[in-house]
């Protein structure tokens, strides 16, 4: 602990901030990691026909089981977004990039995920977008690595 000049008797110490934890996967979200690290996305339907990405394992409306998948994109269009100049060590991508709300072809909500567009300019609502997926997948929701801009 130290002290700053002008601060006598104030004590300071360092204070991280994390949530180092292991979640078990059920079959819903294993299936959902499964299909990442093979290089597709799928969601599942709820019982009133939306497509949800990420899957989850009950309907958020009547609280029954879903288990009805749907692969959906791997293409999608960003519906919000927010620009990170400045990355942090433990984002995603270590050069500026945004997170966006993304609806990906298929699926009726979107989902959050990076997308490396390079530069700010280039995003707009309904930028179309396509999922980049890591060289070597390893089970995870890391081996959806970002979304990049579609080739045109």
């Amino acid at each position: 602990m130290s002290q700053t000049p002008g601060d006598e008797g104030v004590l300071r110490g360092p204070h991280v901030l994390e949530y180092p934890y292991r979640r078990s996967l059920g079959p819903v979200l294993g299936r959902f990691f499964n299909d990442l690290r093979d290089g597709k996305l799928v969601g599942i339907r709820t019982k009133s026909g939306k497509v949800l990405v990420p899957p989850q394992e009950y309907d958020p409306e009547t609280g029954e089981t879903l288990d009805e998948f749907v692969e959906v994109g791997p293409g999608g269009e960003v519906v919000s977004w927010s620009w990170v100049s400045k990355p942090r060590k433990k984002q995603p991508l270590q050069r500026p990039f945004a997170y966006a709300l993304i609806k990906l072809d298929g699926a009726d909500l979107p989902m959050l995920h990076a997308v490396d567009a390079g530069e700010e300019s280039k995003l707009a609502i309904g930028t179309r977008v396509v999922a980049r997926f890591a060289d070597e997948p390893s089970g995870g929701i890391r081996d959806l690595r970002c979304f990049e801009l579609e080739a045109r």
